[in-house]
């Protein structure tokens, strides 16, 4: 079994939490009913399922009518975009340039499909900025997208300017569906989704320790699904419900997700915002080492970004070469989002005008809650020593 002591690809993937996933697959094998049926196997099965929802709702902060279980972040980025499709005529569609692959790749689909494509890119930083948003909105823009944090970045996006930016531009207008993928904001970031004024976000429940194939759509604005099947959940996701994954995305949220209700969690962030801040330094003491936004080095910028996902280049040494020497070592990073890892292009870097030097060298380092500040330190020193090896 490979070792998790040195891995530091959080922001592809969680390792299971053993006991959540024990506890979720026991509670699936004593409610065994399909919940949609209403005889006592049924029922008691819907039981159980609303329990894990309204511990899902309790751990966001929001009602358990606004929250409905999907296979994943991906299809909770599609339901409300796919929404579009369901409505007759045409419009505007405004998305960041810094989006997940489930969503830039989405809106290039829309777009097929006769919608127009509004992309908004970030400063330098990679900060989608609410002025930007709200200029390319227009008359027709049914539908906004801008993501909650980076995934290659970690830029913390400012949700709520934006939102606020939105509802001024649109006042006395029809005020476009407001999305926000948190995928990578979940676990890692305080989430106020209701303070935030946003008509849905997307969960992924193997980012925190849940198993793959489960995620959460949280909806406060009514929508019109356009994918129909069974009718299950409310008819915005049709399909008989996966009960284990709902109770273990519902544990995960609850154990993980960082809210005041949850103290541990806020002290396992302000260590790793500590152990971030050191590990930065660090990096900035290697030959060549450049930061991805240099400027993520400035103390007044560091609160913007999530302290879980630090991006570096190391000109000279491709990203994949670094990724492949480091892996031989034990030592496991990657080069940005591996949804897109068998390609060579990277969009969210292009968007930010990186370099071409800068950009191919790129590598991602990413944390989570059983990363040690030990472990930290020895990544530290194995990336010095890999540097150290090409510079002969």
């Amino acid at each position: 079994m490979v070792s998790r002591d040195h891995y530091f690809d959080w922001a592809a993937t969680s390792p299971c939490d053993e006991e959540i996933l024990q506890a979720a697959m026991k509670e699936a094998i004593e409610h065994w009913g399909n919940p949609s049926s209403i005889h006592a196997a049924g029922t008691d099965a819907r039981k159980a399922l609303e329990e894990s929802r309204k511990r899902a709702a309790d751990a966001l902060g929001v009602k358990p009518e606004t929250v409905f279980f999907t296979s994943g972040g991906t299809e909770s980025d599609h339901i409300p975009l796919l929404s579009l499709l369901s409505k007759p005529g045409k419009g505007s569609i405004v998305v960041s340039a810094i989006e997940h692959p489930a969503l830039r790749e989405m809106t290039g689909m829309m777009q097929n499909c006769g919608w127009k494509v509004i992309s908004v890119g970030p400063d330098r930083n990679g900060f989608i900025r609410s002025e930007s948003v709200a200029s390319a909105i227009q008359d027709d823009t049914a539908f906004v997208t801008v993501m909650a944090v980076n995934n290659e970045t970690g830029a913390i996006q400012p949700i709520a300017d934006i939102s606020r930016a939105v509802s001024e531009k649109c006042k006395g207008k029809r005020k476009p569906f407001l999305h926000v993928d948190c995928v990578q904001a979940a676990g890692k970031i305080p989430l106020r989704l209701t303070d935030w004024g946003i008509d849905s976000a997307a969960f992924s429940a193997h980012k925190i320790g849940g198993p793959r194939g489960i995620g959460v759509l949280y909806l406060s604005r009514q929508m019109v699904p356009f994918l129909r099947g069974g009718g299950q959940e409310k008819g915005i996701r049709s399909g008989t419900e996966n009960l284990f994954g709902a109770a273990a995305a519902s544990m995960c949220m609850e154990k993980y997700l960082i809210r005041s209700s949850n103290p541990r969690s806020e002290e396992r962030l302000s260590l790793q915002k500590q152990w971030t801040k050191k590990f930065i330094a660090g990096l900035l003491d290697i030959n060549g080492c450049v930061l991805i936004p240099q400027d993520r080095k400035n103390e007044e910028l560091s609160e913007g970004f999530s302290p879980w996902v630090v991006q570096a280049a190391f000109p000279g040494i491709p990203g994949q070469v670094m990724e492949r020497a480091l892996s031989s070592e034990g030592f496991y990073i990657s080069t940005g989002s591996a949804c897109s890892s068998g390609r060579h292009s990277r969009p969210v870097l292009d968007s930010m005008n990186v370099g071409g030097r800068e950009k191919e060298s790129a590598v991602r380092f990413s944390f989570g809650w059983d990363t040690t500040e030990k472990a930290m330190d020895e990544l530290l020193d194995m990336v010095r020593k890999t540097v150290r090896q090409f510079e002969h």
